[in-house]
């Protein structure tokens, strides 16, 4: 265990993000202090909000930098410990990044539950799963019967979106960017209607399947998606902001949509933004929650998998275009 290998940011991205932006390499592994804890990786989620801290959009990540490890989120093992609470061998959740191993201070790290599988926790039991759960139920706030819309809902966050919402009685219609994945919405998922955004007849097709308009849209993507959701909500409806895909990997965005702030004022619509960290003092009852659901096959887990550090930065530009489906784990170890 003298070595680390470690996918470092080597450039930042001008424009799309490339396998170039990224270098691996080895380093030697720091000494642990006092109370501190190494962490061997397990494996490591990709997620599409990482790209807004290379283009420094994203407060929480602060200013991007070169010369460091690529930010996520991981789960991995205890291999060295100077903290009586987290024991040699110990499963943990914590910000990993892309690399083998890791120095934590305690604080960062929460043990994973025994009786769990440890993989959950980059879906269900983690980020992405605690995003969807408070962004739909706290700030979507859907009632049983009910038209829930979600973009990118074929992605990590917005899988889990609508199975949320169908738990809860509301009528499911997804927006992605491929036939092959409405149908995995439909058919695996139990969604009622998926949209290929990228068909010429999106926007009738998105009317087709909204008859009744939206009471609740969950917006991933920002951009024209947004703009055609703004047009089917009802009065009174709710959008919920999670993030802006459309804007992360490039550096001309689209405008803001048409209908601002128009169509809020005109049907009391509510728009708001959230991160996932404003409800930390509720996780646990969260987590308690979406296990029940995970354990009663109400909520179906899809998970895009890749062997190898080494195919991270390869994975991570693939699912900036759109080729995972589900939540994107790099097995390290």
């Amino acid at each position: 265990m003298s070595k680390n290998k470690q996918v470092i940011i080597k450039t930042l991205p001008e424009g799309k993000l490339t396998e170039d932006n990224y270098e691996l390499i080895e380093s030697e592994l720091p000494d642990i202090g006092d109370n501190e804890v190494m962490v061997k990786t397990i494996s490591f989620a990709i997620t599409a909000g990482t790209r807004a801290g290379l283009q420094g959009s994203a407060s929480y990540a602060g200013a991007p930098k070169t010369g460091i490890v690529m930010n996520s989120t991981g789960v991995g093992e205890i291999a060295e410990s100077n903290n009586e609470a987290f024991p040699v061998g110990a499963k943990v959740l914590t910000m990993t990044g892309w690399q083998a191993y890791s120095v934590q201070k305690p604080e960062s790290l929460t043990l994973i539950r025994e009786d769990v599988d440890p993989s959950l926790y980059l879906g269900p039991l983690g980020i992405n799963g605690l995003t969807a759960y408070f962004g739909l139920l706290e700030i979507g706030q859907p009632k049983a019967g009910e038209t829930v819309m979600i973009s990118a809902a074929a992605g990590s966050v917005g899988h889990m979106v609508g199975q949320i919402a169908k738990i809860k009685g509301c009528k499911v219609v997804g927006v992605c960017g491929s036939d092959e994945k409405c149908n995995t919405l439909i058919d695996e998922l139990g969604f009622d209607a998926a949209v290929n955004y990228k068909d010429p007849n999106y926007r009738q097709s998105l009317k087709d399947a909204t008859p009744d308009g939206v009471d609740v849209y969950f917006d991933n993507t920002g951009g024209m998606i947004l703009g055609s959701a703004l047009f089917r909500l009802n009065s009174g409806g709710r959008i919920a902001c999670c993030g802006v895909v459309s804007q992360y990997d490039t550096s001309t965005p689209e405008p803001g949509p048409k209908g601002i702030p128009g169509l809020l004022v005109n049907k009391s619509i509510r728009m708001q933004g959230f991160l996932v960290f404003d409800f930390a003092d509720r996780y646990d009852q969260a987590t308690d929650e979406l296990i029940e659901w995970i354990n009663e096959g109400q909520l179906k887990i899809l998970t895009d998998e890749l062997d190898g550090l080494d195919q991270a930065p390869k994975g991570f530009v693939d699912l900036l275009a759109g080729g995972n489906i589900g939540t994107r784990v790099v097995n390290v170890s």
